[in-house]
């Protein structure tokens, strides 16, 4: 399967059934959306950063929320957290997305705000590449980022929803959660292709380019 990065918290995950976009922003965040086109849509939480499914071309089908949905053979399951430490008081609910594709399991923690506790961890299940929030701010922040790490022990760690110059709000940079993971900033790669027998034993952090035009 293949892993594009849009910014912000939007990847692409295309496999050889379909292909997923996640969390689609609105140019209200202050990026520029390439619009891909995807067959499903997942929304971690209402949010203009996070739910502008219009933006993604085609007729895709769109999952907000908790649940278990097959759709093109693929096995996509919604686990409701909260994206605040205090169960959603302050900012509500939000919605981590396991996908089962090629063989790989692939979690993408939208705008988690806390460490998740055992329960939902092990909901989560065996997972080779987790995209999770580094930015802090409105989400985890970077040590908690390396913690989750710690605790879920993914294969492929691609870090998202940081600091970008044309935001309209403010984030932390990556290079927090690359001190904490106790690693040099790594080279940042355009489209990142992998296979369950190409997934490395240990731990390894890849950055994706932003990918600006479709």
């Amino acid at each position: 399967m293949e892993i594009d990065w849009f910014g912000h918290s939007c990847f692409r995950l295309k496999s050889r059934d379909g292909v997923v976009i996640t969390d689609p922003y609105s140019k209200e965040i202050g990026l520029s959306f390439a619009r891909p086109r995807g067959d499903i849509v997942t929304i971690s939480h209402d949010h203009p950063g996070h739910a502008y499914a219009q933006g993604v071309k085609g007729e895709p089908k769109i999952i907000n929320g908790s649940g278990e949905y097959e759709i093109k053979n693929i096995f996509v399951t919604g686990i409701r957290t909260a994206h605040d430490k205090k169960n959603g008081k302050d900012r509500g609910a939000n919605t981590v997305y396991v996908f089962d594709l090629d063989g790989l399991t692939i979690c993408h923690l939208g705008d988690l705000g806390h460490v998740p506790a055992q329960p939902q961890a092990e909901a989560f299940g065996n997972v080779n590449v987790l995209l999770i929030p580094v930015g802090g701010v409105s989400t985890i922040n970077a040590g908690e980022a390396a913690e989750i790490v710690s605790m879920l022990e993914p294969n492929i760690v691609i870090p998202m929803h940081f600091s970008h110059d044309d935001l309209n709000f403010k984030l932390d940079p990556a290079a927090k959660f690359f001190k904490e993971m106790g690693i040099k900033p790594p080279i940042a790669v355009a489209s990142l292709k992998v296979t369950k027998d190409s997934l490395p034993a240990e731990t390894q952090v890849i950055l994706l380019e932003a990918r600006q035009k479709e």
